[in-house]
């Protein structure tokens, strides 16, 4: 056996045994999520995000602190992916009084974000919803009704 198929078997091995020790949910494995970080480019850092698999909706909550609604930019590409971009323009407040200045600059200024998430089968992309408060950004993604189960009809034979 060749070094390059025996370290592919290792791998399988080794992620099996971690979905057994870690079980993931079922929904999250349906949800292929897009690591595109090599191909976006130098100093575009990702947004923390959290997924809540509800019966009717997937739903999205991101973090993003300091943003306006008007900087964050939510859309749907290729069909199924969703895609959340962020110009990442946040003001430093300025002393009122002249002379004044930073002892410590400590909350790093965001820089341009994005996020893509492949969305899976069942969502609707032409029901997509956002909404930003708090420096919270909640996208809800419908899900489709699933398919009628297929009709079993009995033939007699003759």
């Amino acid at each position: 056996m060749s070094r390059a198929a025996d370290s592919n078997s290792s791998n399988g091995h080794l992620v099996q045994a971690i979905s057994t020790l870690f079980p993931f949910p079922e929904a999250l494995e349906k949800l292929a999520f897009i690591s595109d970080d090599a191909r976006e480019p130098k100093g575009m850092s990702s947004i923390p995000t959290d997924i809540l698999d509800a019966p009717k909706e997937y739903v999205f909550y991101m973090d993003l602190p300091g943003l306006s609604k008007s900087d964050i930019q939510v859309t749907v590409e290729e069909e199924n992916t969703l895609v959340i971009r962020s110009g990442g323009k946040r003001k430093r407040e300025d002393g009122e009084e002249e002379g004044c200045k930073y002892l410590r600059l400590e909350r790093k200024a965001p820089q341009k974000m994005v996020r893509k998430f492949r969305l899976p089968e069942n969502a609707d992309t032409s029901a997509v919803s956002a909404k930003c408060e708090s420096g919270v950004l909640v996208v809800v993604v419908g899900k489709l009704p699933p398919p009628p189960k297929p009709k079993t009809v009995q033939v007699a034979v003759a």
